[in-house]
């Protein structure tokens, strides 16, 4: 099993900046990917930047230029941080741990950008 513990989240006024921190414990494995996804009310659970344990990152189109995703594989931590937030960024934003065998999720944490 593995637990994952995310933390950042908050209310932010559009073009601030949050940083969003997970957190991963328990039976981790080298090679593993940590990413985080987002939901909107009403909508599906989607991608929004993923990173390897050696380094390779993805992201979404929507927020290529804006968000940075990195890790500290020492801590089996991976973060987030986002500027320049939009409205539409508002959603519940969820840790993924991928070992390539199992994927975990955390609880999520709200992130909602309003004026």
């Amino acid at each position: 099993q593995v637990q994952l513990v995310e933390s950042g989240g908050g209310l932010v006024q559009p073009g601030g900046s949050l940083r969003l921190s997970c957190a991963a414990s328990g039976s981790i494995f080298s090679n593993n990917i940590m990413g985080w996804y987002r939901q909107a009310p009403g909508k599906e659970r989607d991608l929004v930047a993923s990173i390897a344990n050696r380094g390779t990152t993805n992201y979404a189109d929507s927020v290529k230029g804006r968000f940075t995703i990195s890790r500290d594989n020492a801590k089996n931590t991976v973060y987030l941080q986002m500027n320049s937030l939009k409205p539409e960024d508002t959603a519940v934003y969820y840790c993924q741990y991928n070992n390539y065998f199992r994927i975990f999720w955390g609880q999520g944490t709200q992130v909602t950008v309003s004026s």
